[in-house]
């Protein structure tokens, strides 16, 4: 794909800004749907992205999706990003149900694609208080019972729509090695001994804690192996930071061309501020950093598509930490070309900056994902 697309990505495109544009166009129909900003994802517009088809634009076609490629989805995340459409629950849906997809049960799958396909929104659980970056630290026990069944106890932090989602992937501790003692489960989110309390962050509210007490859950709840749950999380981590990646690479788009609008009619001195050389020369380099972070992410996504079963560890990382970098910079650029106005909530340019600086830290940072891509040269 490239910089091209076939026909009917064009017309998919086409028709993802028409939605943006009609829906969530002005600033009036933007706070109406997010709270004044502070809230993510909207239920009832996702509802009517879910009516038109969209929510499964990567998922089989046997579950109701449309049987599309990472491609796809990723230029669904870009121009819903772009277009500033409160579909928040998509991110960690879309990366939740391609776990499903591979690893989970008929049952599982059937109950979990079916429903994403609808509009449900899925979360995942890993993060905890003292085991961020290093997964392998988590403390959260699962149990398992005479009966076979589960009994889970801890807590998780930092769990994006866990308090809008209808399951919960949830990984736990099942046994003492590292890495090798960790197992994914199903959740349901309205089990018993699940509570889930929103974290209040820079003017939003997208992120909970998730405590669980006692939670009992069947023995047929593991989606997958037991302790294979490490393995597992490594397989779905290329396609996790190439979704990541697309999301902000609409953002960056979007603050550049706010930015690019302001000094186009902001005058001082008699012209506009954009004409000026100093302004003029950032917009050109902003301009081909974007350019270049779209080839990079829609090239890793076609990769991906044609060899489903090659991991691209290098690649998916590059993506995700240009893409953040570039749309946390965009809205900075942008606040300083704007002034005083950049910081204003009148302008959506204070709304950028504060989702682009979380995203170099959520999914991985961007320490990480430059120790990722060393590592792959031997480093």
């Amino acid at each position: 794909m490239g910089s091209r697309l076939t026909a009917e990505q064009a017309d998919f495109v086409a028709a993802i800004r028409d939605f943006a544009k009609r829906e969530c166009g002005t600033r009036e129909q933007r706070d109406a749907l997010t709270a004044g900003g502070r809230e993510a994802h909207d239920a009832g517009l996702y509802g009517r992205l879910a009516d038109l088809g969209w929510l499964g634009v990567c998922l089989p076609e046997a579950y109701g999706g449309s049987g599309g490629g990472l491609a796809d989805a990723c230029l669904f995340l870009e121009e819903t990003s772009y277009g500033m459409v409160p579909a928040g629950g998509f991110v960690t849906t879309v990366i939740a149900a391609k776990a499903y997809e591979r690893f989970g049960t008929e049952r599982q799958r059937h109950d979990v694609l079916s429903g994403a396909v609808r509009g449900d929104v899925l979360s995942i659980a890993m993060s905890e208080p003292g085991a961020g970056s290093d997964v392998g630290a988590l403390r959260c026990q699962a149990r398992r019972e005479a009966d076979g069944t589960w009994a889970i106890d801890g807590q998780k932090t930092w769990i994006s729509n866990a308090h809008c989602a209808e399951y919960i992937l949830l990984v736990a501790r099942t046994g003492e090695d590292k890495h090798g003692g960790l197992t994914m489960f199903h959740l349901p989110a309205g089990t018993a001994g699940v509570q889930t309390r929103r974290i209040d962050t820079m003017g939003g509210r997208e992120v909970n804690d998730v405590f669980l007490t006692d939670v009992r859950l069947p023995a047929d709840a593991v989606v997958g192996q037991v302790d294979h749950g490490w393995r597992q999380l490594m397989a779905g981590l290329d396609h996790e930071r190439l979704f990541l990646a697309a999301n902000m690479l609409g953002l960056a788009r979007r603050a550049f061309d706010d930015a690019v609008g302001y000094v186009r009619e902001r005058e001082q001195f008699g012209r506009p501020v954009g004409s000026f050389q100093a302004l003029r020369h950032r917009i050109a380099d902003l301009a081909t950093e974007i350019e270049c972070t779209r080839l990079l992410v829609r090239e890793v996504a076609l990769d991906c598509d044609a060899q489903p079963d090659k991991p691209f560890p290098r690649e998916a990382s590059m993506a995700k930490l240009k893409a953040t970098e570039i749309a946390k910079r965009a809205a900075l650029e942008g606040m300083q070309m704007m002034g005083g106005y950049g910081y204003t909530t009148e302008f959506d340019m204070e709304r950028h900056l504060r989702a682009a600086v979380i995203s170099t830290v959520y999914g991985g940072t961007s320490e990480i994902q430059r120790d990722v891509i060393g590592k792959t040269y031997g480093l």
